[in-house]
C-alpha cells in the first residue's frame, strides 16, 4: 500500500498550480456549424431543430465535426497552467491498489482488484478465507488497447465455474462467457451474445443458468430492443444458440424483464420492471413439470424483491407503506396472493433498499437522511439488532448465502476509502477483511448535512465538504454535483479524485435532489415525469442557499453532472445561467423531444414522459435544455464530457447541445466538447483515461473559478 503523507506538503505546489491563463481569454474560434431549416411539429406547435443532421454519426460531417471539437477542446484544456500539477497528483490519487466485496461460491472467494500499476480490475479468487490469491481473468490482457472491459460476472453456488461479460469499448452491450475456475480457462463455443442486460442466476447444482437475451439482429433499432428481451436457459456443454425459450419477450421496449431462481432452485421469478415506475412480479413452481407462469404481484412501487425461502415467499415492497419508504412481506408459496400478505417488517423512519436473507436471518439495509445503517432480524422479522459503522456514510455490496452466515458488505464515507466488513448473520460480530488506503490525509477536512428549503417549501438535505479553517465569507470556490432521478440516492461516497479539488482549496456539495431514493418512492415520484422541474428546483435552491450562507458566490460556484445528472446542470444552465461561473455537463441527455429515439431512450419514458402525450410534451417542452439555448444569453464556461461508444444515452445529446450554445454564447465564456475514445456511458475502464480526463476537468474549474496561483 502507498504512504499516506501530509496534505500540507503537497498544497502550496497545487495552489500554485492552479489558475486563468490570459493567453486564454481570446476568443475561441469553433468549428464550423451550419444550421439546417429542419422543424417538426408537436401537437399544433412547430419546433426548429437546425441541428439534427448532428445525431448522424455515420455522417462524415458529423465526424470531422467531432474530430474537430474534440482538437480544440484538448488543446485549450492542455494550455491551463494548472493541468500539469493536477495531473500529477492525480496519477498519485489513482494509481493505487483497489478491490471490490468478495462474493462466495463453494469455498471459494471471488471479487476484484487492482494493484496500483494496474489499469483495470482484475477478477481473482482465493480458496478459503485466507487462501493464496490467483487471478482469474485480467481484461487488461485482452485487448492491445485495453478496449475489453469486464462487465458483470457471476460464479456458481459450488465455486467451480464464473458466467462472465466483457464489453468493448465499455459499452452496454455485452457477450456472455464461462470461466472453468480450476484451469482458469475459457470454455470455447459457449459465447452468448445479447448479454447486455444478462445477469446470470445459476442453479443450486451449478449445470447452468438462467438470463436476459437480447436480440443481435441489426436490423431491429436499438431503442426497440428491450422489448424483443426473452428469458433463456442454458445448460453447461450445450450451444447457446439452442438454449431453451423460458419467459417471452414483453413486446414494450420501455420494460426491463429480469430473472431469478431462488437458492433452493425450486422457485423461478420474473420481474417485468416498467422503467423505475413500478414492478411486475411472476413465478413458476419448477417442481411441477407442467407447472406455467403465474401472478405474484403487479405494480409494485419503490424498492422491489423477492426471495423464497422454504416454501414462503417474501416480499419488499414500498407499495402498500404509508410514505412508501418500504416495508417486508411473508406469504405461504402455496397462497401467494396479496390478501394473504402479512407485514413481518413494517415501514420504520428510513427508507429499506435492500433486504436480503443471510444466514438464515435478514440484513436490512436502510437510508436515513441520505445516510445507511444496517440491521439484523431474525428470519420473522422480529429481534432487531443494529450493525454498528464506523461512521456517517454509505453500505454497498452485501453479499453472502440464505444458509450461511457469513456476509461480506462494503462501507465508504466523504473521507474515509473503501473497508471491507467480514459480519456474522448469527451473531452480529464483525470484522474488518479488507481495506483500500488512499494517499490523502481527510483530517483537515469536514463535512456537514444542511437542510435548505426548495422553491414551493420542500425541506431537501445537502452534504457539504470543506476545509475545516476555511472561512465563510463566500469566496471559496466551490463545486456542486447532483442527480435526482431514478430512484438513485447520492449517499455519502469517497472519490480519491476529490481530493485534488479539495487540496487546492475547492469546496464539494451534494444536495439530495427529489428523483432519488432518499426519502422512498414518495420522493422519487416527487422529482419524475411531470414533475421533474421540481428537481431543477431543489437543484437552483441548493445553488442559492450556499450563495446566502456564503459558502461561495456565483463567480465561485461551478456545477457538475453525468447522464440523468448531465440533464440536471442542462437545465440548471438554461434556467439560470447567472447563478454559476463554470458548468462540467458528462454524458447527457439534453433533447427531450427526441431521446426516446435514441440509445436506450424507450426504456426511460416510464421516468421522463413521453413525448408523443400532449401532456408529457409540455412539460418536456418546458425545461428541455436544447430547446431553452437562446440567442444573446451570456452562459457560464461549459466543459461537455461526451464518449464516442455510448449506447445508453446517444452522445447527439451533448453534440447538439455543444452547437446550440457556441452559437448563441453572448459572453466570452469557453464552450468545449471533450470526447473520450474507446469509451461507453461509464468511460473508458482505464486508469490512464480518467487521470487525463479529470486533470481536464479540474484545470477548467480552477482556471474559470480564479483559484489564485500566487495566494
Amino acid at each position: 500500500m502507498p504512504p499516506r503523507f501530509l496534505l500540507l506538503l503537497f498544497l502550496p505546489l497545487l495552489l500554485a498550480a492552479c489558475g486563468r491563463s490570459t493567453d486564454l481569454e481570446a476568443p475561441l474560434k469553433y468549428p464550423a456549424t451550419p444550421k439546417e431549416p429542419v422543424s417538426e411539429a408537436y401537437f399544433g406547435e412547430t419546433i426548429a431543430d437546425p441541428y439534427q443532421w448532428l445525431e448522424n454519426v455515420r455522417d462524415p460531417r458529423v465526424r470531422d465535426w467531432m474530430r474537430e471539437q474534440d482538437v480544440l477542446a484538448r488543446r485549450w484544456l492542455h494550455g491551463l497552467p494548472a493541468r500539469p500539477r493536477l495531473e500529477k497528483r492525480l496519477k498519485e490519487l489513482l494509481y493505487t491498489p483497489a478491490l471490490t466485496v468478495p462474493e462466495k461460491g463453494g469455498d471459494t472467494y471471488f471479487y476484484e482488484r487492482k494493484e496500483a500499476h494496474q489499469e483495470k480490475y482484475v477478477q481473482v479468487c482465493r480458496q478459503g478465507l485466507h487462501g493464496a490469491e490467483r487471478v482469474l481473468l485480467d481484461p487488461a490482457a485482452l485487448s492491445p488497447d485495453g478496449s475489453v472491459s469486464l462487465g458483470v460476472w457471476a460464479p456458481s453456488y459450488d465455486g467451480k465455474w464464473v458466467a462472465y461479460a466483457l464489453r468493448r469499448n465499455n459499452s452496454d452491450e455485452a457477450t456472455l462467457h464461462l470461466l472453468d475456475v480450476a484451469t482458469g480457462r475459457t470454455r470455447e463455443g459457449e459465447e452468448i451474445a445479447g448479454a447486455k442486460y444478462a445477469h446470470p442466476s445459476w442453479t443450486p447444482s451449478g449445470d447452468g443458468f438462467y438470463y436476459t437475451r437480447l436480440p443481435v439482429d441489426p436490423a431491429i433499432p436499438v431503442a426497440d430492443r428491450p422489448g424483443r428481451a426473452e428469458i433463456r436457459f442454458h445448460k453447461l456443454g450445450t450451444d447457446p444458440g439452442q438454449d431453451p425459450l423460458i419467459h417471452p419477450a414483453t413486446g414494450d421496449p420501455k420494460t426491463f424483464l429480469g430473472v431469478e431462481l431462488a437458492e433452493e432452485g425450486r422457485w423461478l421469478f420474473v420481474s417485468v420492471s416498467h422503467g423505475w415506475n413500478s414492478v411486475d412480479l411472476f413465478y413458476r413452481d419448477l417442481a411441477d413439470p407442467k407447472g406455467d407462469w403465474k401472478t405474484l404481484a403487479k405494480g409494485l412501487r419503490g424498492q422491489t424483491g423477492v426471495t423464497a425461502w422454504r416454501d414462503v415467499f417474501y416480499i419488499q415492497t414500498a407499495d402498500g407503506s404509508p410514505h412508501m419508504r418500504g416495508a417486508l412481506y411473508r406469504v405461504p408459496a402455496a397462497r401467494p396472493e396479496r390478501k394473504n400478505w402479512e407485514c413481518i417488517v413494517p415501514e420504520g423512519e428510513g427508507t429499506l433498499h435492500a433486504a436480503q436473507l443471510l444466514g438464515g436471518r435478514w440484513v436490512l439495509a436502510y437510508v436515513r437522511d441520505a445516510a445507511s445503517y444496517l440491521e439484523l432480524r431474525d428470519l420473522d422479522g422480529k429481534n432487531p439488532r443494529p450493525v454498528p459503522l464506523p461512521g456517517v456514510g454509505s453500505c454497498g455490496g452485501l453479499s453472502g448465502r440464505a444458509a450461511d452466515p457469513e456476509v461480506f458488505y462494503g462501507f465508504t464515507s466523504f473521507t474515509q476509502p473503501l473497508e471491507i466488513f467480514r459480519l456474522d448473520a448469527a451473531t452480529g460480530g464483525q470484522e474488518l477483511w479488507d481495506q483500500v488506503r488512499a494517499p490523502v490525509d481527510a483530517a483537515p477536512y469536514e463535512v456537514s448535512q444542511v437542510f435548505f428549503q426548495s422553491k414551493d417549501g420542500t425541506r431537501v438535505p445537502m452534504f457539504i465538504v470543506r476545509r475545516k479553517d476555511a472561512p465563510r465569507d463566500g469566496r471559496q470556490p466551490l463545486l456542486l454535483t447532483g442527480y435526482g432521478g431514478f430512484s438513485v440516492s447520492m449517499e455519502p461516497g469517497f472519490s480519491a479524485s476529490l481530493y485534488a479539488w479539495l487540496e487546492a482549496g475547492g469546496a464539494y456539495a451534494v444536495p439530495n435532489l427529489r428523483g432519488g431514493g432518499e426519502y422512498g418512492e414518495s420522493w422519487h415520484q416527487a422529482g419524475m415525469g411531470r414533475r421533474k422541474q421540481n428537481v431543477f428546483d431543489d437543484f437552483i435552491a441548493a445553488a442559492e442557499y450556499l450563495v446566502a450562507e456564503k459558502y461561495t458566490a456565483p463567480d465561485r460556484l461551478a456545477i457538475l453532472g453525468g447522464s440523468n445528472g448531465g440533464l440536471l446542470v442542462g437545465a440548471a444552465l438554461t434556467q439560470r445561467p447567472d447563478l454559476y461561473r463554470a458548468v462540467v455537463c458528462a454524458v447527457p441527455l439534453l433533447d427531450m423531444l427526441r431521446y426516446p429515439l435514441f440509445g436506450s431512450g424507450r426504456t426511460w419514458i416510464e421516468e421522463y414522459g413521453d413525448p408523443r402525450d400532449p401532456q408529457d410534451y409540455q412539460a418536456l417542452r418546458a425545461y428541455s435544455p436544447y430547446h431553452h439555448v437562446k440567442p444573446g444569453t451570456a452562459y457560464p464556461a461549459v466543459l461537455m464530457l461526451s464518449a464516442d461508444s455510448d449506447d445508453r444515452v446517444d452522445p447527439m445529446h451533448a453534440r447538439k447541445m455543444v452547437a446550440a450554445l457556441q452559437a448563441d454564447q453572448a459572453g466570452p465564456a469557453p464552450i468545449l466538447l471533450r470526447i473520450e475514445k474507446n469509451a461507453g456511458h461509464g468511460g473508458a475502464d482505464l486508469v490512464r483515461s480518467a487521470v487525463e480526463q479529470k486533470a481536464d476537468m479540474y484545470a477548467f474549474l480552477c482556471a474559470e473559478l480564479g483559484i489564485d496561483p500566487k495566494r
